[in-house]
């Protein structure tokens, strides 16, 4: 209880994260009354919410004709969307971006001549529903043979309760860095004594089997299955 409280104030007081190894021990002497010890915990995740967006596209010489042929589309794809089974309070379309299109002279400068408008909407949606999800992400690229430019992004998947992982999790390095601790100052004959401070990592957030690390941390969105790893750094006194 008394580690899990510790690491709690050590979120709650915003402490500057330290530069650091995953891998290293990071141990250091501070004269004879100190000593310096990170400690680590490594947990795995899985995925709980994905974010997917897809883009389309319309050309036309004329506006209109190009604004006409982008809400048919939207509903196209509305239509397609709905039939694998995504609601539609689900789908979240942006507004439209126009980018006129202005012709080229054979020297290959610009001119002020609109030769044509090319407009652009995105479609977002959010759901726990992941392998659903995914798989529509993958066929939504069959809207090319209905004449719609589509293009599909990549998926962002999340995890939702990183934040209730947290205080556990640094209350597990905590714990780590001190059994480092007292191994060490058992084996030169001292004890462990009080806490003088401890500094909280950044979070990394990587791939499942990756060893990646980062000064500022990392946020993988790339995958499903993922393992978050803390640190700690915190200073004990030595007692004979």
């Amino acid at each position: 209880m008394l580690t899990i409280l510790l690491a709690a104030l050590i979120v709650m007081g915003g402490i500057v994260a330290s530069t650091y190894k995953v891998a290293d021990s990071l141990v250091e002497i501070k004269g004879t009354n100190f000593i310096t010890v990170s400690g680590s915990a490594r947990q795995q995740i899985t995925s709980d919410l994905m974010v997917w967006t897809g883009s389309f596209s319309a050309q036309s010489a004329s506006l209109k004709e190009a604004y006409a042929k982008l809400n048919a589309d939207q509903e196209k794809v509305k239509a397609f969307l709905s039939s694998k089974g995504i609601p539609e309070e689900q789908m979240i379309f942006s507004s439209i971006s126009t980018n006129p299109i202005y012709e080229v002279t054979p020297s290959g400068m610009y001119t002020m001549n609109v030769m044509a408008y090319r407009l652009e909407m995105r479609v977002e949606i959010s759901s726990t529903e992941l392998d659903k999800l995914t798989r529509v992400s993958r066929e939504v690229t069959e809207l090319i043979n209905e004449g719609i430019e589509f293009q599909s992004w990549q998926p962002q998947y999340f995890y939702t309760k990183i934040a209730d992982l947290k205080v556990s999790m640094l209350a597990e390095a905590t714990k780590d860095a001190k059994a480092r601790a007292e191994q060490i100052a058992l084996n030169t004959g001292g004890n462990i004594g009080k806490l003088r401070s401890a500094k909280m990592g950044v979070m990394q957030i990587t791939p499942a089997n990756s060893t990646e690390v980062s000064d500022y941390g990392i946020n993988d969105t790339s995958s499903i299955e993922k393992a978050i790893t803390a640190i700690v750094t915190a200073s004990f006194e030595i007692e004979d």
